[in-house]
């Protein structure tokens, strides 16, 4: 592979030349060769959108020469569009302020205008990497405002729709399955009855609940730090630079972002991403007991409760002819455990920083975009290869109501919870129906033991006081 000669502070170093990056990368790539996690792409389009908003700035303020801001803006573009994403190699394990990452931006920026430009990589000339691409910045505010773009884009345009979609699925669900009456379960246990679409009606509702601690998340998000450089007092920046980047940011975006009104707070501590982390694992825990719930209900399906029939997506053994799994559970309920995980990691990550500057930063928001990443995928999934096709097994679920000794609980009113629990230990002990159990333990008629024990009443769809 042929090379050319960059330097920095440091020295020269050689660096591939058909790579826009510079030697501040070179060294990284040297010095930190562990595990293989790049920075994600959505990291990425969002150094890109803080370049380019911050270059606009710099001209508005006379900062840079319009020629130069033009050239910064046009190589951001592509940035913003991934097409520059293979000139950025680097490991999250790195830099905890992710300096070297900010550096790798600046100096793809730099190249690619001086490309454009017409010059010769590496010159420095007339695109400057940091008095140009990093002018008014430091990594320090750069990269924890890019973590907020990430972070804040992700959820409002990937997660929360597929969120929506799913809920939305579930509420047909409850519609359609309103009049299904079936026997709830406590403890694993039988329970007085319920609709199937009262159970799934609260597990629309889980989502639905989810949806506002999100939003008060990416509410957080939207502060940001640009304009503070090193440490929040926005040394060698224009005192007007960070509003005016932050406004530009929004306006790339779309999303309602400002500065945060206390930059040492927003470099020293990444709280709202700890707080977004902590609305994500909210999600994760919902998402994991729906998931479990559906595949208690579809187990079986001849053994096991067999209430729901799930879609037959793929061959579910290797080994046993027929078997169908509820695989779209299991996925969504695995990437509820690593979401839960990673809340970990970005909790005990945000906790660590120190007086001015929290070094922590690369890992944090690895952890976040994963956990939005593949809640936003098995969301979607889930919804369209489980929830979409799941029904009922009618008959199924007759049987259950017809046999449940907790009916029962009917009684109560009626007989006092003392006799009712004679009735329902004499009819398990003897195999029989609770309706001849009230009747040969003489407590009321067979015709009594009707009108008082119906499941749709007890469900509180029907109310008996309006018939």
């Amino acid at each position: 592979m042929s090379q050319r000669i960059e330097s920095d502070t440091m020295g020269a170093i050689e660096v591939p030349a058909d790579r826009y990056w510079g030697a501040q990368t070179a060294r990284s790539l040297a010095n930190f060769r562990i595990g293989g996690e790049r920075m994600p792409a959505e990291l990425i389009r969002a150094l890109g959108v803080v370049k380019k908003a911050a270059a606009a700035a710099n001209a508005e303020l006379g900062e840079l020469d319009a020629e130069t801001s033009k050239l910064i803006i046009r190589a951001a573009e592509e940035v913003i569009a991934g097409d520059l994403d293979d000139h950025f190699p680097l490991v999250i394990w790195q830099t905890g302020s992710g300096t070297q990452t900010n550096m790798n931006a600046n100096e793809v920026l730099a190249n690619r205008a001086i490309e454009l430009a017409g010059g010769t990589l590496g010159s420095k000339h007339p695109v400057h990497p940091n008095d140009h691409v990093n002018r008014g910045q430091s990594s320090n505010d750069v990269f924890p405002t890019a973590m907020h773009i990430a972070a804040a884009e992700a959820v409002s345009h990937r997660l929360r729709p597929a969120l929506v979609h799913l809920r939305d699925q579930l509420r047909a669900k409850a519609e359609a399955w309103g009049e299904v009456v079936k026997i709830g379960r406590t403890h694993l246990m039988d329970a007085v009855p319920l609709t199937l679409g009262q159970e799934a009606g609260a597990w629309a509702r889980q989502i639905e609940a989810d949806l506002p601690r999100l939003d008060a998340a990416v509410d957080d998000l939207l502060e940001l730090p640009i304009g503070g450089t090193a440490i929040g007092t926005g040394l060698n920046a224009h005192p007007d630079f960070g509003a005016r980047t932050a406004a530009g940011i929004a306006a790339i975006t779309g999303l309602g972002f400002t500065t945060v009104d206390n930059r040492f707070s927003a470099i020293a501590a990444h709280d709202a991403i700890v707080a977004a982390s902590g609305a994500l694992r909210t999600t994760a825990v919902s998402l994991m007991k729906i998931a479990n719930d559906i595949r208690l209900l579809a187990s079986g399906p001849r053994a096991g409760l067999g209430e729901l029939r799930l879609p037959a997506n793929e061959p579910g053994s290797s080994i046993m002819p027929g078997k169908v799994n509820p695989t779209q559970a299991e996925a969504l309920t695995m990437v509820a455990a690593q979401v839960m995980g990673n809340d970990v990691t970005i909790g005990i990550a945000g906790a660590g920083g120190h007086l001015q500057l929290n070094a922590f930063k690369p890992v944090m928001i690895f952890n976040l975009l994963q956990s939005i990443r593949l809640l936003t995928d098995a969301c979607r999934s889930f919804t369209a290869n489980c929830v979409a096709g799941m029904e009922p097994d009618l008959e199924r679920i007759a049987a259950h109501v017809e046999s449940s000794l907790m009916l029962a609980t009917a009684l109560n009113p009626h007989l006092g919870y003392d006799n009712a629990a004679r009735v329902a230990k004499k009819a398990y002990a003897e195999g029989i129906t609770l309706r001849r159990a009230t009747v040969d333990l003489g407590l009321a008629t067979a015709e009594e033991f009707d009108a008082w024990v119906q499941p749709g009443r007890m469900t509180g769809v029907v109310d008996p006081h309006k018939e």
